[in-house]
């Protein structure tokens, strides 16, 4: 049985399209299961949201103040983990340490809008 010039270019196409979603597959597998960094930050959430068309994500703000005064750095953070998400709700307004983990590059916003992802939260005393 012969092949048609047409139906090798469909072929080559249809694999070149599945190599593509494989790569792209892996790359976010990847840039999820290994993180750059890691740490601790302390401060008050004074923004926390559930955000999202599709993928919904808790967004957050967290102001860091240095000393009474000062104009307090915010630090932008994404929440996947529900459990975590509830304890930063219980805790607004209140002084907390939200230990973090970064992603960069991520493909896509659907994983959250930072790079930063807090995997759990408790109060700072």
């Amino acid at each position: 049985m012969k092949i048609s010039r047409s139906s090798k270019a469909l072929l080559w196409l249809l694999g070149l399209l599945l190599a593509a979603v494989g790569a792209v597959t892996l790359y976010g597998w990847s840039v999820l299961s290994w993180s750059y960094s890691d740490g601790d930050r302390v401060g008050y959430v004074q923004k926390f949201s559930h955000k999202g068309w599709l993928c919904k994500t808790w967004e957050g703000e967290l102001a860091m103040v240095t000393m009474p005064g000062a104009i307090p750095e915010k630090f932008y953070f994404s929440v996947r983990d529900e459990a975590a998400a509830a304890i930063i709700n219980r805790t607004l307004g209140k002084r907390v340490s939200l230990h973090y983990t970064q992603h960069p590059g991520l493909p896509t916003s659907c994983f959250g809008e930072t790079e930063y992802f807090v995997e759990s939260a408790r109060l700072d005393q």
